[in-house]
């Protein structure tokens, strides 16, 4: 069985120099590697080529049977990585608790130990004929949540 941490070191080569992140390398028990790359601006499928055309070069069939599938996460998968958090940040997330509330805003900032968005609301203040739009911060932690995704809109 090809082990995880050859396939990490093999990527963290190609990467190395590149404004490319790891987002998920799995290997299956019958080894199905699954690598999943990202950046500020995509991951092109020529990307994918060059990195797929790397790894079969670092890796010997003749040795292991493996298959091999290179991409990048969909706009609608969940977060795996800080640095898909700091990538999306200025744009709409969907944001589900542990209690299973779901939150809807923008995302405004992301560290290591949590993520701030801004969440607008319609609240009557006392006294109001009518309501109006309030806006409030919101922080999570990591451990908190069940996941964060990027917000698909159609107009």
């Amino acid at each position: 069985m090809i082990e995880k941490s050859v396939v990490r070191q093999i990527v963290d080569e190609f990467i190395s120099g590149t404004n490319y992140f790891v987002v998920d390398v799995n290997v299956s028990a019958d080894n199905q590697i699954l690598i999943e790359l990202d950046s500020e601006d995509g991951f092109s499928i020529d990307a994918c080529a060059e990195l797929t055309k790397f790894v079969e070069s670092k890796l010997d069939r003749e040795v292991e049977d493996y298959e091999l599938e290179v991409g990048s996460p969909g706009l609608s998968t969940p977060f795996k990585v800080l640095e898909q958090y700091k990538k999306y940040i200025g744009s709409e997330v969907d944001v589900m608790d542990n209690e299973n509330t779901k939150w809807q805003g923008v995302l405004l900032s992301a560290d290591e130990q949590q993520f701030v968005i801004e969440i607008t609301y319609k609240a009557k203040p006392e006294g109001a004929k009518r309501k109006i739009d309030v806006t409030e911060n919101i922080t999570f932690t990591y451990d908190k949540i069940k996941y964060t995704k990027y917000t698909i809109r159609f107009k």
